[in-house]
């Protein structure tokens, strides 16, 4: 019998796309030959934020700036632990003016927002989970960002090697189901990392390739629900078996970028 499974309510900041679109290539992902059908995104984008919606969650928005196509990835602007903020510092100059704007909605929502000396991109490579803060690096976020985070929250901090250019942020290789469970991607790790999400995880959920290539685990839980690309039919099955409820959610537009739904989606713990 599959285990009963608790739903909490999250607040989630997002940022529409008005501004959405492939114009540089800083992952394997993104083609700037590749047209983006804004319209379409659009629509997948506010059918994600509906869907949060429905399912009892808060969602919160930053207006989207000119020149700055990526800012709908909101979860690369911060990570956010019991109410404090720390900022991001973007590796590709394309989009560190991003991290301005985040900033000044923290502010005027009455947040301190610490901005890192070293590169740091947010929830992209920066997961909390209940016990550990799990850490990603390889391509964009340095572990000298892993000192000064752990220093800033007291939490933790994991540091995690990712060695799969395809999956360059911790969050399209893994992602939290709840405060003991997380689902990942075991190659898209070193060796090293892998035994270590062994050894404090045991009971994860372990995703394939396939799921991973699928955006898969690009996803948003919260306990119960698990808001999902529905390319990852393999994977929202196994999720099921282990008694969570897999709610599909097209974000096929953002994978041109490199992103899908928990790019979209960044968490305010307060």
């Amino acid at each position: 019998m599959p285990e009963t499974r608790v739903r909490r309510r999250r607040r989630f900041l997002v940022c529409e796309p008005r501004h959405f679109a492939v114009q540089y290539a800083i992952n394997p992902w993104m083609h700037p030959d590749h047209q983006v059908d804004v319209d379409l995104a659009q629509e997948q984008w506010r059918t994600l934020i509906d869907t949060y919606r429905e399912h009892g969650h808060t969602v919160d928005t930053v207006p989207p700036a000119p020149g700055l196509p990526d800012m709908v990835f909101a979860a690369n602007s911060a990570v956010v632990v019991d109410g404090r903020v720390f900022g991001s510092l973007f590796h590709a100059p394309e989009r560190r003016p991003e991290s301005d704007h985040y900033d000044m909605w923290f502010k005027a929502a009455g947040y301190d927002v610490y901005r890192p000396e070293s590169v740091s991109e947010g929830e992209g490579d920066l997961i909390p989970t209940g016990r550990y803060l799990l850490a990603g690096t390889g391509f964009r976020t340095t572990r000298e960002a892993h000192r000064e985070v752990q220093e800033f929250f007291g939490v933790p901090v994991i540091s995690l090697t990712l060695v799969d250019p395809y999956f360059y942020h911790l969050d399209t290789a893994l992602f939290v189901l709840d405060e003991d469970t997380i689902c990942y991607y075991p190659e898209a790790f070193s060796p090293g990392s892998r035994e270590v999400l062994a050894r404090l995880f045991p009971d994860a959920v372990l995703a394939t390739r396939e799921d991973a290539m699928s955006f898969g685990l690009n996803s948003v839980s919260d306990g119960l629900h698990v808001f999902i690309a529905p390319q990852a039919e393999a994977l929202a099955a196994r999720l099921a078996e282990r008694g969570y409820l897999p709610v599909p959610v097209d974000l096929s537009e953002f994978h041109k970028a490199g992103g899908g739904i928990k790019c979209c989606t960044q968490e305010i713990r307060s």
